[in-house]
């Protein structure tokens, strides 16, 4: 029986090992929603994947400059149809990459992309390509794929359509199905960590508004109002509730109609366009010099006025516009407070806007309420003063410091180089420096009154603030600073990189003999580099040319521009000094990147013998080779070769142990002079 256990055990991994390289780990299937439609009509293409556990599809509508592979569509142009707008993505969330340094979206499970489409003529052609990369949540391989779809030419005939459509059966199914019951309502599927977290900022942002001049002193006016008018203890607690539920409902409405107008290509558009980002710079930088008490921002008067007559008339409808009142008043205090928080959730498709809102709103209304109940707790409630103009100037300083962001998008969306990460960090050095010495008095500003003695809470706030500011003045040399990697801008913009210019500087032969390792100008280095100083091809015939006239190995680098795990390998392990040093003089390097975009001479095109496609890009000729040769679609994977292009070890991916890095290889070494001796 033992035996019988351990055959098995190794018919398994035989099987495994020859079968399970080669991953697909998505399949497509394709619909137009609409049954019946004419010239001239607007149809609707839905692209819906399905994704293997584990795995993850990025989205098509983040910055295409960030560094992962956005998936996209390429429609063959025909005069049966044209296209409307831009490929949507349906409800896709957003994550924080620390390596990418920056907001990305993408699909678990399930993914939807739909487009949409004039028919001109009857009968058509629509065909189309995708590219897109699926990542794992469990060894961080990276894949690159694509597939391609075609629709008939009658819509009735969704059968003859699904099998023109079926290009390749093992990595994708399309099929053409008339919209059967499929729920196409948006729903949002923002990650439910973000979104509490954003509510929980909203939530603290409802309680700082308490503290502005323009609403902590309307706590014990309200709570009088109620308990004057009402008969009964019971009668002030309820419109005290009452008047709780309408301040919520009032900025709830508000939140539904920012909903209203989101949708994925509105929320797209915010996230991307340079309008939307310098507009919620300007929106920000307003509201900051109103708070630091340049001007205030008030409503018209007599509207504030016509409402609080309607609150004077009492009843249930009274409690209301009273609650409408407060939220007018305040509107000066309040304002810049719900506009920031409305802005930063604009792109949240439709939920995030009235969590958002629900959340402040509780914050604000709940003390009214409470205090509504006890009368008595205000008694404790500390006298309006001087403090609660500081309270608005520290949230001006913060809605400065925080409206920089918006600035940064645009600038790195577009390239314009206004604010690279250097100044970025200056800014806000000098920003939280200036509030630093607010807290301690040094400053004065507009509405401040004189400081005599410093309380321990404006003390200990300074030390916070002062303490953030030495943390961040080392990212002016080049320190990460991960902790701000999601309000910075990437370290490739950043101009003076102090720990770069000593590794380009330091390690003497390592460097010099680096540059005697190339043969011949590589191919396309106007366009692609390697990390670290490291000099290589880009070309398997150029490098393999090289490797004989050296005498030495060749390491095949599969990696991929949108390969987040090869960025780090190339971070973490092929920067240490020993790793490096056997790189740079042991090896003749050669990256492939699978997902190069640039197209080769009509000469060079060839069809694959592995899927029977055409591969016309250097990506896809990069990545046909990796199939076809190593059995393995996944990015990062390291091949060691000799001259003639033979395994001299089995290849290894992502693996993070610099010992075990350099194992591989001093053995593909010792193997390749071994196999070289006279």
């Amino acid at each position: 029986m033992k035996y019988l256990i351990y055959s098995l055990l190794l018919v398994g991994t035989i099987l495994q090992s020859s079968f399970a390289q080669v991953i697909k780990p998505i399949s497509w299937e394709s619909s137009i929603l609409e049954e019946n439609v004419e010239v001239g009509d607007t149809a609707t293409i839905s692209f819906r994947a399905k994704i293997d556990e584990n795995w993850y599809l990025y989205s098509s509508d983040f910055d295409p400059d960030l560094g992962p592979m956005l998936t996209e569509f390429e429609f063959v142009e025909d005069e049966s149809y044209q296209l409307v707008d831009s490929i949507i993505p349906i409800n896709p969330s957003e994550g924080y990459d620390e390596i990418w340094e920056g907001n990305y979206t993408y699909f678990k499970k399930n993914a939807e992309f739909q487009q949409k489409v004039i028919i001109k003529e009857i009968p058509f052609r629509i065909e189309t390509s995708n590219s897109y990369q699926v990542c794992s949540d469990v060894d961080g391989k990276c894949i690159p794929f694509s597939d391609d779809f075609l629709f008939g030419k009658k819509l009735a005939s969704k059968k003859d359509e699904a099998k023109d459509s079926k290009v390749d059966k093992e990595v994708r199914k399309d099929k053409l199905e008339g919209n059967s019951g499929l729920d196409l309502t948006q729903k949002d599927s923002t990650s439910p960590y973000s979104l509490l977290g954003f509510m929980l900022v909203a939530f603290l942002a409802g309680l700082a508004a308490l503290l502005t001049p323009c609403v902590f002193p309307m706590i014990p006016m309200t709570v009088t109002f109620f308990t004057g008018k009402a008969k009964t203890r019971a009668g002030a607690i309820r419109q005290a509730v009452i008047y709780g539920l309408s301040i919520v409902v009032i900025y709830v409405v508000a939140g539904t109609i920012i909903a209203v107008i989101n949708g994925p290509e509105f929320a797209n558009w915010l996230s991307t366009h340079w309008i939307p980002n310098v507009f919620f710079f300007l929106v920000f930088f307003i509201f900051a010099l109103s708070f630091l008490g340049l001007f205030e921002i008030n409503l018209p008067s007599s509207f504030v006025n016509k409402v609080d007559a309607k609150a004077d008339k009492g009843g249930l409808g009274g409690v209301f516009f009273m609650a409408f009142t407060l939220v007018l008043v305040s509107f000066s205090c309040t304002g810049p407070i719900v506009g920031s928080i409305l802005v930063e959730s604009a792109g949240g498709m439709v939920i995030k806007p009235l969590l958002g809102m629900f959340a402040f709103s509780m914050a604000f209304a709940i003390p009214f309420t409470l205090f509504a109940i006890f009368p008595e707790w205000l008694n404790n409630l500390p006298k309006s003063g001087g403090w609660l103009n500081s309270v608005k100037v520290v949230l001006g300083f913060l809605e400065l410091a925080l409206g920089l962001k918006f600035l940064s998008i645009a600038d790195q969306v577009y390239h314009w180089g206004i604010l690279d990460r250097d100044i970025y960090l200056v800014l806000w050095i000098v920003i939280f420096g200036m509030l630093g010495f607010y807290l301690l008095g040094k400053l004065r500003l507009p509405g401040d009154s004189p400081i005599e003695k410093l309380s321990v809470s404006r003390l200990m706030l300074a030390i916070v603030t002062f303490s953030f500011v030495l943390y961040m003045i080392p990212g002016l040399f080049g320190a990460p600073l991960k902790a701000l990697s999601g309000y910075l801008p990437p370290m490739s913009s950043h101009d003076f990189d102090l720990p770069t210019l000593i590794r380009e500087n330091s390690g003497g032969a390592v460097t010099s003999s680096s540059e005697d390792q190339l043969c011949e100008d590589p191919k396309y280095a106007d366009m692609l580099h390697f990390p670290h100083g490291i000099k290589g091809y880009f070309d398997y015939e150029q490098a393999l040319a090289c490797a004989k006239e050296q005498g030495k190995p060749i390491f095949v680098d599969f990696t991929g521009h949108g390969c987040v795990n090869c960025r780090e390998m190339e971070a973490r392990v092929w920067s240490d000094p020993a790793v490096l040093s056997r790189l740079k003089n042991d090896f003749v390097m050669l990256a492939l990147y699978v997902d190069e975009k640039t197209e080769l001479p009509k000469s060079e095109w060839y069809t694959s013998e592995y899927d029977g496609k055409v591969k016309k890009t250097m990506g896809k000729q990069n990545a046909d080779f990796q199939i076809t040769r190593f059995n393995n679609n996944a990015q990062p994977y390291y091949v060691l070769l000799d001259t003639n292009g033979e395994l001299l070890v089995e290849p290894i991916a992502y693996e993070r142990s610099i010992s075990k890095f350099v194992d591989f290889l001093e053995t593909a070494k010792e193997k390749f002079e071994a196999k070289n001796k006279p």
